[in-house]
Parts: C-alpha cells; structure tokens; sequence
C-alpha cells in the first residue's frame, strides 16, 4: 500500500508563483493608480484654472503616463478602455474589476488634490437638457470609441509589437477630442474623469448617466470592432 505524499519542493514552486502573481497584480494596480492620478489632477487644474492650452496638457500627460506604465499594466487609466481591452479578450474579468477599482481610486484621489491645490472654479457645474443631451451623449460616444479603437490598434495588435509611437496616438486623440467636442460634453472620454469630476463640481450629478452609457458603449463597441477587423489577432 502506497501512502501519497506531498512535495515540499512542488508545494514551495507553487507558493511562489502566486506571491509573484499578486505581486504582478498589485503593481499593475498601482501602476493605473498612479497614470489616473495624474491625468485627473491635470484635467482638473488645467479646466479650474482656466487655461486655454487645457486640452495640449490633458493630451500630453496622458501620453507621458502612457509611455511610462504601458510595460506595466498596458496604461489604460480609463474604464472604458479596460472594458474595450475586455472584449478584445486581453484581460479577464477580474483582473478589469482591479483596474476599474484602481482608476476609479486614482481619479478620486487627483480630485481631492485639485481641491487643495486649485481654487473651485466660478462657473457652474455642466448640466444638460434638451438637445445639449443627444449632442453630448454623441460627442462621448465618438471620441471615446475612437480613443479605445486607437488603443487597441497601437497597444495591443500583434503587428506593432514594439512600436514607439503608442503614446503619441493615444495622447494625441485625446488632445483632439477635447479641443473638438470639450465646449459641447465637457471633453470627459473617461468615466474615471466624470466621477472624479461630479466631485469637482465640473459634471451635475443628474448628468452622470449620459457621459457613463455613453463611454460604456463605446468601449464595448470598439472592443468588437477590433475584433471584427482582426480576426486572426487572438
């Protein structure tokens, strides 16, 4: 009769390849944290103060963010680029609630640093009605599909596997968008940056929905289309 036994060296082998995967979660975590952070901070500086170059700045941190973690976690700082990431089918599902949870944290700290830093702003909280909502709802529609498709096509395409240039087509997107729709929606593009920026008082509270069905949708959708138009990118 054979009695069955462990092996302390199979058992150790296991133990640390879960310590190194937490440890890997964990600093992608981290990693979307801190791109959120400050790409909110920025975005809530540069509109409370003012500044009219708000949108250069807004592009060009996320693109300096992007080259910074995009070994590391892929740089997604925005929900609704983790949900395209999702149906492209890099990541899973639990992994994507981390990153949700991450940015979402990342932006309401940058919030809470605007506050201290930048004195509230004197104009009104964005609010919509009317035909401000469909304009609105169409405007975050568009430039977040466009910004989750470029993200896709730059980051994750087998066929730019080293590209240098990601961060300069996400940054740039952004840029764009701010500068073309930012007087019609606000410019969000990002769900971290609504709810980071109801705390501002940049976005009305009852308006949330039209920015966040709205990001949502479009991050689904770009997912698909990738997929779509690459079939053979696995």
């Amino acid at each position: 009769m054979t009695t069955a036994t462990h092996s302390p060296t199979l058992e150790s082998a296991t133990s640390e390849v879960e310590v190194t995967r937490r440890r890997s979660a964990v600093t992608k975590y981290a990693t979307e944290a801190i791109g959120t952070l400050f790409l909110v901070f920025t975005i809530g500086a540069a509109v409370r103060s003012g500044n009219p170059l708000a949108p250069l700045a807004i592009g060009a941190v996320l693109m300096a963010m992007v080259y910074a973690g995009g070994h590391v976690s892929g740089a997604h700082y925005n929900p609704a680029v983790t949900v395209a990431v999702l149906v492209r089918g890099r990541i899973s599902l639990r992994e994507a609630v981390g990153y949700w949870a991450a940015q979402i944290t990342g932006g309401l700290i940058a919030a809470a640093l605007v506050g201290i830093v930048v004195p509230a702003g004197q104009g009104p909280a964005l609010t919509l009605s009317g035909p401000a909502i469909a304009a609105a709802f169409i405007a975050e529609l568009l430039v977040t599909f466009a910004l989750c498709y470029v993200v896709l096509n730059v980051a994750t395409s087998k066929d730019h596997p080293d590209n240098s240039f990601y961060g300069l087509a996400i940054g740039f997107t952004v840029a764009a968008g701010a500068i073309a729709v930012g007087p019609v929606s606000g410019g969000a593009f990002n769900p971290a940056v609504v709810f980071a920026g109801a705390t501002m008082g940049m976005f009305a509270p009852s308006t949330l929905w039209v920015y966040l069905v709205a990001q949502i949708c479009a991050g689904i959708a770009a997912g698909f289309a990738f997929r779509t138009l690459n079939p053979s990118d696995k």
